[in-house]
Order: C-alpha cells, then sequence, then structure tokens
C-alpha cells in the first residue's frame, strides 16, 4: 500500500489516501511517485495537489497528518508549528524551542515529572519558558 498526502494552496496537508501498490508502478514493478500521484489525480481531481508520503518516515522525514505543511526546501511534512517562539531545525526538519529543554534529574524521573513549554513565560521573558510539571 501507498500513502499520499493531498496538499491545499499553502502546501497544507488537507487529506491523506492509501492506494495500492499496482497503482504506484511502472512495467518492471518499480514504484514511481508521479504515477501514483497521477492515480491520485484521476480519482480526485486533475487540479488536485499530491506527495508521497510513508508510515515509516522513510519518505520525506515523516508520516504527513492532517494539518501538517509541506515545505519544499526541506522536501519534509511539518507538524503544526506548536508554539509562535519555536523554529524549524533544518536539519531534522522538526520544531525546536528558543531555550533549551532541561534535563530532569533521576529523581524528577522516578517521580513521574516532565516538562512542559509555557509560552507566556517565555514571552515575558525569553531565558525561560519550561515549566517543570510534577508526576502523580
Amino acid at each position: 500500500m501507498a500513502h499520499f498526502a493531498q496538499l491545499d494552496d499553502n502546501n497544507i496537508v488537507t487529506q491523506v489516501i492509501v492506494i495500492g501498490n499496482d497503482d504506484t508502478c511502472d512495467h518492471t514493478g518499480k514504484e514511481v511517485e508521479s504515477i501514483g500521484v497521477a492515480f491520485c489525480k484521476k480519482l480526485l481531481g486533475s487540479d488536485t495537489r499530491w506527495k508521497q508520503t510513508s508510515y515509516n518516515g522513510s519518505i520525506r522525514v515523516r508520516y504527513a497528518g492532517l494539518g501538517f505543511k509541506y515545505d519544499e526546501s526541506l522536501d519534509a511534512f511539518l507538524e503544526p508549528q506548536p508554539f509562535n517562539s519555536w523554529t524549524i531545525n533544518i536539519k531534522t526538519a522538526s520544531w525546536e524551542a528558543p531555550v533549551t529543554q532541561p534535563t530532569l534529574t533521576s529523581e524528577q524521573e522516578a517521580a513521574g515529572s516532565y516538562y512542559t513549554w509555557d509560552e507566556d513565560k517565555y514571552q515575558a521573558d525569553n531565558t525561560k519558558g519550561w515549566v517543570l510539571q510534577t508526576g502523580t
């Protein structure tokens, strides 16, 4: 099975469909993205836009989800930006906080504690942003 993401005019994923491998292969049995795209267009309209994706992240960094954005320069699907202050790491195609997340101590880990991002805290003081949440 092959997975294809439909993109809107802003490269936002609007749906992901699954098609048979036979609908993506050339005469030698080799999978070719353009053949899969042509099949998707035949199914859902010649004016639609498609990019192939994969569950295991072997194509375009990660599996495309609804609302993800396809970045042409990175040839990657990006998750929605989690916070306004976060920026994309072009090497990993992942969003990163402007402040490095602190490392939990072994006691904090054992207690089930974790860090969450607080955008308001960061906006008030751009040296802060991570908040320790205590475990249950």
